[in-house]
C-alpha cells in the first residue's frame, strides 16, 4: 500500500486526481486529502433535489460530482478525505465495510471510539455519524472513498445540503440524512482537550503509515499533476458532467 497526500485543497483537482489513480495507475493507494468548502455530489444523483445552489453561491461553496455513487457530502478543511483504491481480489467482495478497518485501528489509536454502520459510515458511541463512504467498482479495480468530520462547520454542511424537494418525479438516487457530530466536540466532551484539524489529521496520517508499515508519505510528481489537470478539466470542471442529472 502507497500512501499518497495531496498539497492541493481544489475538490476537482482530488477528485480528478482519484480518477487517475483508478484508471490509469495499477498499484494500491491510500489517498488522503482535505478540500475547500465544497458539496460534492453522487454519480447518480440530481443536484437540484440535493443542493441549496443559491445558499453554495452565496457562501463560495463550490458544487462537485464524483464518480461514486452515494449521497451528497459536504467537505471543508475541517474535514478529511480518504480513498482507498486498489485491484479487486478473488474471492472477496469489493462492496464489504473491510476497507474502513484502517480508519477504525487508527481512530482507536487517537482515543476516538468508534463502530461502522449499516451503511459503510462511521458513527461515535453516542449514535452520530462522522463519515459518510460511497464506492466505485470496475472490472479489474476498486475505489472506496469517505469523509471524516474532525472540525467542519456544521451550520454550513445543513444549508448547502437543505435543498427544496423537487415537484417533478425524478430517477436520481436521493441522499439519506443523519445526525453528524464533529469528532472534536466529541473529544472535547470526553476528554476536556482538542487539537487543531490539520495536527490531528497529521497524527492519524502517521498512524495509518503505521498501520502500512509505510516510513513515508508520497507526493504527486509533476508529471502525475499535469495528467490529473487534464481529466479535472475536461471532466470534473465542467458543468455538463456537474449537471448531468
Amino acid at each position: 500500500m502507497q500512501i499518497i497526500k495531496s498539497l492541493s485543497n481544489s475538490p476537482t483537482f482530488n477528485l480528478a486526481a482519484e480518477e487517475f489513480l483508478f484508471s490509469q495507475r495499477q498499484d494500491d493507494f491510500l489517498f488522503l486529502y482535505v478540500n475547500e468548502p465544497s458539496v460534492i455530489i453522487g454519480c447518480n444523483q440530481a443536484i437540484l433535489a440535493e443542493v441549496n445552489i443559491d445558499f453554495c453561491k452565496e457562501n463560495a461553496i463550490k458544487i462537485s460530482r464524483r464518480m461514486s455513487g452515494g449521497g451528497t457530502v459536504f467537505h471543508d478543511l475541517g474535514n478529511l478525505n480518504f480513498c482507498f483504491i486498489s485491484n479487486k481480489k478473488t474471492g472477496e467482495s469489493a462492496l464489504g465495510s473491510e476497507f474502513l478497518q484502517p480508519i477504525i485501528w487508527a481512530l482507536n489509536e487517537l482515543f476516538v471510539e468508534t463502530k461502522i454502520g449499516k451503511r459503510k459510515d462511521i458513527w461515535l458511541p453516542d449514535e452520530h455519524k462522522i463519515s459518510g463512504t460511497a464506492s466505485h467498482v470496475g472490472k479489474t479495480r476498486e475505489l472506496h472513498h469517505g469523509t471524516l468530520l474532525y472540525d467542519s462547520d456544521l451550520s454550513n454542511l445543513q444549508n448547502a445540503l437543505s435543498a427544496k424537494p423537487l415537484e417533478h418525479k425524478t430517477k436520481a438516487i436521493a441522499s439519506v440524512p443523519s445526525e453528524v457530530k464533529n469528532i472534536r466536540i466529541w473529544l472535547q466532551e470526553k476528554y476536556q482537550n482538542t487539537l487543531a484539524a490539520n495536527h490531528f489529521f497529521e497524527l492519524l496520517k502517521l498512524k495509518l503509515q503505521q498501520f502500512y508499515c509505510v516510513e513515508n508519505t508520497l507526493h504527486f510528481a509533476e508529471n502525475e499533476i499535469s495528467e490529473i489537470n487534464k481529466i479535472k478539466q475536461t471532466k470534473y470542471d465542467s458543468m455538463d458532467w456537474v449537471m448531468k442529472k
